[in-house]
């Protein structure tokens, strides 16, 4: 299902920010559960809001959109629509994303590297997390460091991204965290898995999926 040359799509794209949207409704009640537990109770609603709107306005791309074009979109609708930290966070990252993604028909390998190591820089020079600081971080960077060493066929780099951030957001759960309102619990939010890395996770996996 990959685009030209064995690359991807803006056709991809698409399917991507619409397997995102799928993939948060029907784990809105668990993000927002995790949330609860460490932060503000509300990414669930948030993300859900966002890619329902992102869904709208899917429909006024023209057919042959690149994927930048699809990633600028997914952009500016999460930054205009999704409270909390989430929205600038995921609206930085994708920005970044679709920046690196320039105006290429299709994404090879090494261009897909490219656009997730964009969005992960975004997301850290926006939250000013590090590793370990139990946020999405914990997530994206194992998944940049994963995808740069897939290889060049562009499903085992989706594939690779999504393994690396499930894992990531699974080792969150023992973590003390140094950021966001998490930060304020210390040792009490030990034993919960951050919300944003799951949500990441959840993110890549569908990119993979789709692909």
């Amino acid at each position: 299902m990959s685009g030209l040359g064995g690359g991807l799509d803006g056709a991809w794209a698409r399917r991507w920010a619409e397997a995102i949207a799928e993939g948060v409704a029907d784990r809105k009640a668990e993000l927002t559960a995790l949330d609860r537990a460490i932060g503000d109770g509300d990414h669930g609603e948030n993300l859900d809001r966002g890619f329902q709107a992102v869904l709208g306005k899917l429909e006024s791309l023209e057919e042959g959109a690149t994927p930048g074009a699809v990633l600028k979109l997914v952009a500016t609708t999460l930054i205009s629509t999704v409270g909390g930290a989430s929205g600038p966070l995921y609206g930085t990252a994708f920005l970044k994303a679709s920046v690196a993604a320039g105006e290429r028909e299709s994404l090879d390998a090494a261009a897909l590297v490219e656009v997730l190591t964009a969005a992960r820089d975004g997301i850290v020079a926006r939250g000013k997390a590090e590793l370990g600081d139990k946020t999405m971080v914990d997530a994206w960077t194992p998944a940049v460091d994963a995808a740069a060493a897939a290889g060049d066929d562009v499903e085992a780099v989706l594939d690779a991204a999504a393994s690396a951030a499930e894992a990531g957001a699974a080792a969150t759960e023992p973590l003390i965290a140094h950021k966001g309102r998490a930060s304020y619990l210390g040792e009490r939010a030990q034993g919960h898995r951050d919300p944003g890395s799951e949500s990441t996770a959840l993110m890549l996996r569908a990119a993979a999926a789709v692909a």
